[in-house]
Parts: structure tokens; C-alpha cells; sequence
């Protein structure tokens, strides 16, 4: 399905059930550029109105346009997607990369694109309220609008291990070990992952890797 913005909004409550999953494409814009990153951490917090919650990590474009507008994107990501989705969203700084490059440019109610290769679902955010921790901001927005793109279903971090990442070379010995960061792949190569590491890509601790 194709959102149409010379029609009125229509909220799909179907939309909302695709939150039961774990992966997202959470988008931005800002002074005519957009962007987005991979996330985990969108919920339903309520039914009346619709309202969501994500948690951001404050070291993320994305973070700083949602947070100077206001407006934000989630785009549910399904099993069609591949590991080019993750390597755009989840690897490449959008501070130098056009990560739209090559989708279908489609705005929806709040002016975001949306992305619309291995995503079923897009849901278009007001925020209401910010909250700030150390590391993280959560944004609570209601929904505007939401629509199911595809009858496909939504990934897991399973599936995603499963399927879409890819599996590394067997190492050999007195080869470095690998040491993956469970938000967003990155790889450490090392006999020792150090406890105050930072992931270079999403930012997050070294709590957040296992090793491979």
C-alpha cells in the first residue's frame, strides 16, 4: 500500500500490532535533510489516544532532529528485508550519507519519508514528551497516522541472526575473537573485549556485545 497525501488521514489500528516485533527504522528530518537509524525500544504505552515511546541514544543524528522538531517515523521492518537495509541504517553515519538514496521518496503525515523496501508497516509521531537519562532520550509520541504496507511479517532479532546477518568465517586458532554488538552488529576483533568499550556505530557499552 502507498500513502496517498492528497487523501485524509486513516489510522489502521492493524499498524499498531506490528510493534509486537523488535527491529524499526526510526526517522527524522531536519532543515530539508532526513535520516534515520535502527532501533529496538518501540512500545505502545497507550490505546486512547495512541501513543508510543522510543528510546534514543543522544549520540545519534536522529536523536537531535527528532528533538529540535518534534516529528518522527517508525517504519516497521519485515522479513523481506535484507542486510543492505542494516548496513544503510544500522553502519553509515547519516552526518555523511544519504541514506535515502535509492528508496521511494513517499512523505506521510508529518513530512518524513518513510523507508519502503523490507518495512510492512510506517507509523507517523507527534512528540508529546521527552524524557532524558544518561545516555538516552525517551520520546513519547501519539500517532498521527499508520498504515500496513505489506501482509508480511515483522522481524525478529532471531529471524535477523537467523537469516539476514551474515555468518562469520570459522576463526582458526590464535586467530582474534569476535565480539558483536547486539543493537546493531558491529564487529570487535580482539582476545579481550575492554569493559568500558563504546560501540563506534550505535553507541552502546560494552554490555550490549556478545561474544561470537
Amino acid at each position: 500500500m502507498a500513502l496517498d497525501q492528497n487523501q485524509p488521514l486513516v489510522m489502521q489500528p492493524a499498524s499498531m500490532h506490528k510493534l509486537s516485533y523488535g527491529l524499526f527504522v526510526l526517522s527524522a528530518r531536519q532543515d530539508g535533510r532526513d535520516n534515520g537509524c535502527i532501533v529496538n525500544t518501540v512500545i505502545q504505552v497507550t490505546e486512547n489516544p495512541r501513543r508510543i515511546s522510543v528510546a534514543v541514544n543522544k549520540n545519534n543524528l536522529t536523536h537531535d532532529m527528532i528533538l529540535a522538531t518534534g516529528d518522527l517515523n517508525v517504519s516497521v521492518i519485515s522479513t523481506d528485508a535484507d542486510f543492505d537495509l542494516f548496513r544503510k541504517f544500522g553502519f553509515a553515519s547519516g552526518r555523511d550519507t544519504d541514506k535515502w538514496a535509492g528508496e521511494v521518496q513517499c512523505r506521510t503525515a508529518n513530512g518524513l519519508l518513510y523507508v519502503v523496501r523490507g518495512t510492512n508497516a510506517v507509523l507517523s509521531g507527534k512528540v508529546t514528551q521527552t524524557v532524558s537519562f544518561e545516555t538516552h532520550t525517551v520520546f513519547y509520541a501519539d500517532v498521527i497516522e499508520g498504515c500496513v504496507l505489506e501482509d508480511i511479517p515483522s522481524m525478529t532479532y532471531q529471524y535477523y541472526f537467523d537469516h539476514v546477518k551474515p555468518k562469520p568465517a570459522a576463526a582458526s586458532d590464535g586467530e582474534k575473537k569476535k565480539w558483536v554488538c547486539q543493537i546493531c552488529g558491529y564487529t570487535y576483533d580482539g582476545d579481550k573485549l575492554p569493559a568500558d568499550y563504546v560501540c563506534p556505530l550505535c553507541k552502546h557499552g560494552a554490555d550490549d556485545f556478545v561474544l561470537e
